[in-house]
């Protein structure tokens, strides 16, 4: 009896080992495919690990080190994700499903609207529900990152500064690579506000030409990224195209009154690390060029970083009101924002207001549409300039100044040094633009499958920019004691009429 007791105690590890070999990893394989035949590159992936693998041209994959109780997960864009338990098989063949909603998503494209699905070219959509959250000044921060391909940059950090877009990388070396914007059916053009005239030390940046839009205003932006976006817009879309489309007042049966207000402030993020006055003192001492530190201390020990930038705090107001009607719907808007920059004296300040009106006659056969807006946008810029050198703007003053000068707009520091404090005192940068586009649409549908379209667009656009450098600002050439301005204007009249013929049956 105890020889058979001990016999078991001995053989327990060995049993627990066998035991375990049951869940030991083995390889899995299997086909992946749809109603039609085999997927390429479906992931296939063991859930809560990074243990993955590819279906091939034919649809097969091999999954090595898996264990009998996983769980496989199958994804591919299009078809719904499936989980499949192993439960000690090691072939596991899949037969995909349609995502019909994600398949089913509506596109904006240049002829009208598209589903995924029928999407013949290149075609990313960014909806409210998946814009960028936070403050937004302009329109192009709502889908920055959010699609793949597109590079988005400002030119400055400034509140309304220009803007860099760029779909696929660069067309042109010398050329402008920006896509054509397109806002309710009406391509805008290139130009807007005029950057600050070329005084003084270089001409600044110029201004985005989206900011006249109000960004909550918007419904969906899409992209057309490849030669399908000339197929209605010609060599304007070889760049690509951005087509915005506004709310319209759908779905709100009882009448919907909104109201946002956001309040937000901003801070340098960083600054450089320069010298205090002690310390700028002692390197001029230990240097060996003859500079005095006696001669050239004036009793002061500031911060010009300090000086020039600012905690900046900004607003933003929102009113609209919607209503869906029998026949129709309509939505209207009022927006006022100010946002100030971090360094002083650059500021944006838009008031927007925008209508959109839909109705439909004849038993829905005729749609009537009208989307409109007009909107005011002042710009205020400091004297800052990329084209300008070491010492030649506000911020190249600010980091070569001596940290025992007076803080004072007056202070004079001699052999044409600038000083931030008069620098900034005595320029004057500021811009006006006041823009107004409507766009009509008609629309009937001649049989089921045959529609006709007229469209009508206008955008009118006024803007100037005036720049000056007063004749009391020291240490700058052929201005000091003289002064220098510029003043520029944009205006512009863009009408569009088009129509068109959409036949559509499956």
């Amino acid at each position: 009896m105890k020889n058979k007791l001990l016999m078991r105690l001995l053989l327990l590890p060995a049993l627990l080992l066998l035991g375990g070999a049951t869940f030991a990893q083995s390889t899995v394989s299997g086909n992946v495919s749809d109603a039609i035949g085999p997927v390429p590159g479906v992931n296939i992936v063991v859930k809560g690990t990074t243990n993955g693998a590819q279906s091939d041209f034919d649809g097969n994959y091999t999954l090595e080190n898996v264990a009998s109780d996983a769980t496989l997960v199958f994804s591919y864009i299009g078809y719904a994700t499936q989980e499949i338990p192993v439960n000690g098989q090691s072939t596991i063949n899949v037969v995909m499903q349609e995502d019909v909603q994600a398949l089913n998503e509506v596109v904006v494209i240049g002829y009208g609207t598209t589903t995924v699905r029928d999407a013949t070219g290149s075609v990313s959509a960014v909806t409210s529900e998946d814009f960028n959250q936070g403050v937004i000044a302009s329109p192009e921060q709502l889908i920055q990152g959010k699609t793949a391909g597109v590079q988005i940059s400002e030119a400055s950090g400034e509140p309304g500064a220009g803007i860099r877009v760029n779909i696929r990388g660069n067309n042109s070396i010398r050329s402008n690579n920006n896509p054509l914007f397109v806002v309710d059916g009406v391509p805008l053009t290139t130009g807007g506000t005029p950057a600050p005239g070329n005084i003084a030390f270089g001409g600044g940046a110029g201004r985005n030409p989206l900011s006249f839009l109000n960004p909550t205003d918007i419904e969906s932006i899409s992209i057309l990224k490849d030669a399908s976006a000339t197929a209605i817009y010609g060599s304007r879309g070889a760049n690509g195209v951005i087509i915005i489309t506004t709310k319209s007042g759908r779905g709100s049966s009882t009448g919907v009154w909104e109201l946002n207000s956001s309040v937000s402030s901003s801070s340098a993020a960083n600054e450089y690390d320069l010298l205090s006055a002690p310390e700028y003192l002692e390197a001029l001492a230990l240097d060996r060029i003859g500079n005095d530190p006696v001669a050239l201390n004036f009793g002061n020990n500031n911060d010009w970083q300090n000086f020039y930038t600012r905690g900046a705090a900004s607003t933003r107001h929102d009113l609209s009101y919607s209503q869906s009607y029998t026949g129709g719907n309509v939505r209207a808007s009022f927006g006022y924002s100010n946002l100030n920059g971090i360094v002083k004296n650059t500021s944006q300040e838009r008031i927007s207001g925008r209508l959109n009106i839909q109705h439909r006659f004849f038993d829905d056969k005729l749609k009537l549409s009208v989307q409109s807006s007009i909107s005011r946008v002042n710009d205020e810029a400091a004297p800052i300039s990329g084209q300008a050198g070491s010492t030649g703007d506000l911020i190249g003053a600010s980091i070569t100044a001596n940290p025992t000068w007076p803080m004072a707009v007056r202070f004079n520091p001699g052999s044409n040094l600038l000083n931030p404090a008069n620098l900034l005192e005595f320029y004057l940068s500021e811009s006006r633009t006041n823009r107004f586009l409507i766009n009509g649409t008609a629309e009937y549908q001649i049989i089921p499958e045959l529609t006709a379209t007229a469209t009508f667009g206008y955008d009118k656009g006024e803007a100037e920019t005036i720049s000056a450098f007063s004749a009391d600002v020291v240490g700058v050439n052929r201005v000091s004691g003289n002064g220098q301005g510029s003043y520029n204007t944009f205006d512009q009249d863009n009408t569009l009429v088009e129509a068109s013929l959409r036949f559509e049956k499956d």
